[in-house]
């Protein structure tokens, strides 16, 4: 997402983290693992013993002691005690089960090599998140809530309530890789009219109340956010629980651009990646999913350089690609994909883009759009190889995002152009120069848009256009 006015979730943990290990009930104990071994790399359903107990991993992890780490929230799980008077030798590279990486990530810096001193963050939220769905068919925005420009402030209370989900911009990090998270209501200074913290909460509730979902969305053009180490990853997971339980929140955007998410040389399989900033920010999000529960809304907003990029080039692998960040969200998307409540690629500040025709896709008619879409929608083999698909999501996990006006991204097209493409996508009729390979989508999400705060400086053509369009699907 752009500030200045030319630019603008495996199963839930797996069973790894939201179900409780059942050790066996055999008289004999289980065989030990090999030994923990701090230099190691692990991934999930790896185990590893230490102590006289197995421990089975939930996530990516390095370095991270299994009797330290171990609790509800952290990286290991507890499989019960093993027998054998010793432990066999520890294996001096990474554990090896068919989910392992063939590579540890080497290429950029390591995870910590001791257990990280955050701390982790308590058993049970202040604040629990109910659960409840979305409509059908939503209508997403975001709401500058943290900084000023020339769209203007807009108080919580007066977010109109056709908007499904507001995403308050944005929860940026004290520096790239710290993973410390913040947040704070635009100072007065800057935004003249800015409500108090207390009526901000309050305002935060009664949108809760009423059936709407409140996120914190983390990143932006400006919020460059590298998870680089373990340490960094829970204080990630620490910082941001506490923003959600201080304002109430429903859950979290993941807004990463720029260099956020870079690829290691040799990461090319998107199902198991290895890279740190990756792996660290899975184990992340299905931590604050442990957390919050089913109640938990988790969306994602990358740019199609991140996803859709990812049909022709897939980071700096084999098959021809040129930039560490090509299609480097892939790996994020389908680890959290059963996790995910909605993505909604950014079609806009887009350069032109190869669809699943073959043919390159430019911004500025109805084809960009369902054409980006329908990649999500049908699936596609990554970086050309036919032996690394990515799989369709679901339909009601895809929506897409256009600029609300001419002042908030380049890529604007008039109301009745982005709802040619939703038509073509979930009726398969009005369809111009692009087929989709998805057929039907009737329980397509809907649209998201930069901004709430554009909107309205535009009299909310957005949102009078689209929202009763979105209702009146089937």
């Amino acid at each position: 997402m752009r500030r200045s006015v030319t630019l603008a979730t495996a199963a839930v943990v797996a069973a790894a983290c939201s179900s409780v290990y059942v050790a066996s009930t055999a008289n004999a104990a289980a065989a030990c693992a090999p030994a923990w071994s701090t230099s190691a790399t692990y991934v999930k359903d790896n185990v590893a013993s230490k102590g006289g107990n197995n421990y089975t991993a939930k996530w990516w992890t390095q370095g991270e002691d299994p009797v330290l780490k171990s609790g509800q929230w952290d990286v290991w799980i507890n499989s019960g005690a093993c027998g054998g008077t010793t432990n066999p030798s520890p294996s001096t590279t990474s554990a090896s089960p068919s989910t392992s990486p063939s590579t540890s990530p080497s290429a950029s810096p390591s995870p910590s090599t001791s257990p990280s001193t955050s701390p982790s963050p308590s058993t049970s939220p202040s604040t629990p998140i109910p659960v409840g769905g979305l409509p059908k068919h939503a209508l997403i925005g975001y709401l500058h809530a943290s900084f000023a420009n020339g769209a203007g402030y807009l108080k919580m209370a007066d977010v109109p309530a056709d908007w499904d989900i507001i995403n308050l911009s944005f929860g940026e990090p004290t520096n790239a890789t710290s993973g410390d998270i913040r947040f704070t209501l635009c100072p007065a200074t800057e935004c003249p009219g800015v409500e108090s913290e207390t009526d901000f909460i309050a305002a935060i509730k009664a949108k809760r109340a009423a059936g709407k979902k409140v996120l914190l969305s983390i990143g932006g053009a400006n919020g460059q956010v590298q998870l680089t180490t373990t340490a960094a990853r829970d204080k990630f997971v620490s910082s941001v629980s506490a923003i959600i339980d201080k304002y109430g929140l429903d859950g979290v955007d993941i807004d990463f651009e720029g260099h956020s998410l870079s690829l290691n040389t040799g990461d090319t399989d998107f199902k198991n990646p290895t890279t740190p900033v990756i792996v660290n920010l899975i184990s992340a999000v299905k931590s604050l999913k442990a957390r919050y529960g089913t109640g938990f809304v988790l969306t994602m907003a990358p740019e199609t350089f991140f996803v859709q990029l990812g049909y022709q080039y897939y980071g700096s692998g084999p098959w021809g690609g040129q930039d560490p960040r090509a299609g480097s969200y892939l790996p994020v998307i389908y680890a959290l994909r059963n996790d995910l409540t909605v993505l909604h690629v950014q079609d806009y500040n887009s350069g032109s883009i190869m669809g699943l025709d073959n043919q390159y896709h430019s911004m500025g008619g109805a084809d960009f759009h369902v054409a980006m879409t329908d990649m999500m929608l049908a699936g596609f083999p990554v970086a050309g190889n036919t032996a690394n698909m990515f799989p369709a999501l679901r339909e009601d996990q895809v929506a897409f995002g256009a600029p609300s006006s001419v002042s908030a991204g380049n890529g604007y097209v008039a109301p009745a152009v982005v709802q040619s493409a939703v038509t073509c996508l979930v009726k398969g009729t009005g369809c111009g120069g692009y087929t989709p390979r998805s057929s039907l989508n009737p329980n397509f999400r809907g649209l998201m848009t930069w901004s709430i705060n554009w909107d309205r400086f535009y009299s909310w053509e957005f949102k009078n256009s689209h929202e009763p369009f979105l209702n009146a699907l089937p």
